[in-house]
């Protein structure tokens, strides 16, 4: 039985259907679906039931997916094995956060690319939520807080985060001194969400009010530096400005809850090397980059 064959099975009964199983994988639908219909040939049974929505495992597939995925396992762990020591091959597609993907962690990626020539890169840089089984990537770098979900997550370095405003706005509508003072100020917000501070031990939430929003950090930081009203960004992105002196840290004495970065993957035993080597390098950089992202409180 051809080891693509049990992959690609397993692919499309991860993923829940052929397209997502082909983006995965890396090869069209047409390829798909021939080495679905090969293995069930030559097994004699019916693994999947193809609906208008997708595939769905028969019994014979929950069955059969299981060993499936322990044989495609060892064979990816074979080939490992004889590679020239620490080289990565196949393929790899990540999700990494628009917001401050391109500048902070595509280095990271390329690097890896420079490490193992035979290894395939594919990244997809968006703010939106990617649901990583349905889309088929192997993991996604996510910022902030995670929400609780059957992936697995790998803590990978804090992202800290503060209130700013420029000079030019403290000087003519003044430095909000507490939080009942904010509420009255120009917010620089995303969307509708609330802002969550530290009151000692106390985590208070408070509802900006604003007229301008944007669903990107980086233009909210441009924003604040053009003196349009308060932002509550991650230290990444106004790394520079404060810097620059161009934005100035504000109400100091209630502090952002601190944040993490974080790769997170499938559920499995077992995370693949590929995934074992980029989280151990983003690991690295954080501890290269702490004035960048902030210190671990």
């Amino acid at each position: 039985m051809d080891i693509e064959d049990l992959q690609t099975f397993v692919a499309v009964a991860d993923s829940g259907g052929v397209s997502a199983a082909a983006r995965r994988l890396g090869v069209s639908k047409s390829i798909v679906s021939r080495r679905l219909l090969r293995i069930e040939a030559e097994l004699g049974v019916q693994l999947l039931a193809r609906t208008t929505r997708g595939a769905a495992l028969t019994e014979a597939g929950i069955t059969f997916r299981d060993h499936a995925a322990r044989a495609s396992a060892e064979i990816d762990t074979a080939r490992e094995a004889i590679l020239p020591t620490g080289e990565l091959c196949g393929r790899l597609r990540v999700a990494m956060p628009l917001t401050f993907g391109p500048t902070h962690f595509a280095p990271v990626i390329a690097e890896m690319a420079r490490q193992h020539s035979r290894l395939h890169i594919h990244t997809s840089y968006s703010d939106r939520f990617v649901d990583l089984i349905a889309e088929g990537f192997d993991c996604a770098i996510r910022g902030g807080y995670l929400q609780d979900s059957n992936l697995i997550a790998k803590r990978v370095g804090p992202i800290q985060g503060k209130l700013v405003a420029s000079p030019d706005y403290i000087k003519a509508h003044g430095s909000p001194e507490t939080l009942e003072e904010l509420v009255a100020h120009q917010a620089l917000m995303q969307g509708t969400e609330a802002w969550q501070f530290m009151d000692g031990d106390r985590i208070v939430t408070v509802q900006p009010q604003g007229r301008f929003k944007a669903d990107s950090a980086t233009a909210l930081a441009a924003a604040a530096a053009a003196g349009l009203g308060i932002a509550w960004l991650p230290d990444c992105i106004t790394y520079e400005y404060v810097a620059s002196g161009a934005l100035v840290p504000i109400m100091t004495r209630y502090p952002v809850p601190p944040g993490a970065a974080y790769v997170v993957r499938p559920p499995g035993q077992h995370p693949p090397r590929k995934v074992r080597v980029l989280t151990e390098m983003l690991i690295e950089y954080f501890a290269r980059n702490p004035d960048v992202w902030g210190h671990d409180r």
